[in-house]
């Protein structure tokens, strides 16, 4: 009778820190509020059709960055520890009898 090992999970596998994870979310959230800066900016000084273009950039931005930055931790990749994963070495198996001949 043969039975399955249980799964194991080790801690190489589990998800960043909540306060590493947010610090990422908070990045991302003003990179798109500093580039949507810009497009407000650039509209007032910029003539012609590209003014529209960078007004549309500046009333979708506020929306996409909310939703990028509330992408939660079920989207998390695994976190690091930094130590690199290292390949078991096999284990020869040892029979207490040598085989007959």
């Amino acid at each position: 009778m043969t039975s399955q090992p249980d799964e194991v999970h080790t801690i190489t596998a589990a998800q960043r820190g909540l306060s590493q994870e947010q610090s990422g979310r908070t990045r991302r959230y003003l990179i798109s509020m500093g580039i949507r800066t810009v497009c407000v900016l650039a509209a007032i000084v910029v003539p012609g059709w590209p003014r529209w273009f960078l007004i549309a950039g500046a009333v979708a931005l506020p929306y996409l960055a909310v939703v990028i930055a509330n992408a939660g931790r079920e989207n998390d990749e695994p976190g690091t520890m930094g130590v690199p994963q290292n390949a078991l070495p096999s284990v020869a198996t040892v029979h207490p009898y040598p085989p007959e001949s």
